[in-house]
């Protein structure tokens, strides 16, 4: 869902920097809070469990964060024309300067704004992750080089980890490093998962070398899911995935736990999703792939707590 200038009711925007509260920050926007816990709670994520661990005002910044993504994605995912979705996004980005300057007139960007002055969030990373939209608003990708796969991860996902390990309250370098590494891997975690789901939209994101290295030649994605040699591609795929989780853990042992508890969730959450996705084989990667709830109440106790 793509929020309008429609969807403000008619709200005036607020002034330069916000309102400012009794803690020297813009004033919390209550409306604009609900909206982005509403978009978060029907989206059914994954994430959620891990988000509602955290203090309150850094779960509010979260669901900003999720909301915002979420409103760009649903642009890119969008089958209107690719002229469309472009100005729509470059409305994101104006929009994104409105937020830094206090005067947003989204709902989703309302949320961010107080967020943004309490958690320091860095401007270049919400427009970073409108580049990786418009990477798929532009053309449906299809087999990219593994140099742009890496670019299109930072993007979409690592870009969005930067902001979150900010509204943890993860400070320290390292803590950019979990960002880097474990973006990537829930990406690629999520391309493996979504083969059938990305075919359907025209795309795909096994990268060329991959393909090339076992001599598939076609760029067609049902083409590709229908090779024999397939398999070859999603293991190596998973083997990158998990050299990223792999690092990702060892900079997350070297951050402060509380505040990797909910990277450690996510973490976790995904490994295991990409552990059942290698069980069930990759010639059958149109069948949908899930944590079972026992599964999921044993991660959030047991990666929740320490």
């Amino acid at each position: 869902m793509t929020v309008t200038t429609a969807d403000n009711g008619g709200m005036p925007p607020l002034p330069p920097n916000g309102a400012s509260g009794a803690d020297g920050l813009p004033s919390a926007d209550f409306e604009a809070q609900n909206h982005a816990r509403e978009i978060v709670q029907a989206s059914g994520t994954s994430f959620l469990a891990a988000m509602k661990i955290l203090p309150e005002d850094r779960r509010i910044a979260m669901y900003a964060i999720y909301a915002f993504c979420r409103d760009v994605d649903d642009i890119a995912d969008d089958p209107a024309p690719a002229a469309e979705k472009i100005g729509r996004l470059k409305t994101w980005r104006k929009e994104v300067e409105r937020v830094f300057g206090g005067e947003p007139m989204f709902l989703t960007a309302r949320a961010l704004v107080r967020p943004v002055h309490q958690f320091g969030f860095e401007k270049e990373d919400f427009l970073a992750i409108i580049d990786g939209m418009e990477m798929d608003a532009v053309e449906d990708i299809c087999a990219p080089s593994l140099a742009k796969l890496d670019t299109y991860c930072d993007r979409v996902a690592s870009a969005v980890g930067r902001l979150s390990i900010r509204a943890f309250g993860a400070q320290e370098e390292r803590a950019r490093r979990v960002a880097h590494h474990l973006g990537r891997a829930l990406q690629l975690t999520n391309i493996l998962r979504d083969l059938d789901e990305d075919a359907d939209r025209g795309r795909l994101y096994l990268p060329a070398e991959l393909l090339d290295a076992q001599g598939i030649e076609t760029r067609i994605p049902r083409e590709v899911l229908a090779h024999p040699a397939l398999p070859y591609v999603c293991k190596e795929l998973a083997r990158m995935a998990k050299d990223h989780y792999r690092m990702a853990g060892r900079h997350m042992a070297k951050c402060r736990r509380g505040p990797m508890r909910p990277a450690r969730m996510m973490m976790m959450a995904y490994r295991a999703v990409l552990g059942v996705l290698e069980k069930r084989g990759w010639t059958r990667y149109a069948e949908p792939v899930s944590l079972s709830k026992p599964r999921k109440i044993w991660i959030a106790l047991r990666y929740g707590l320490v």
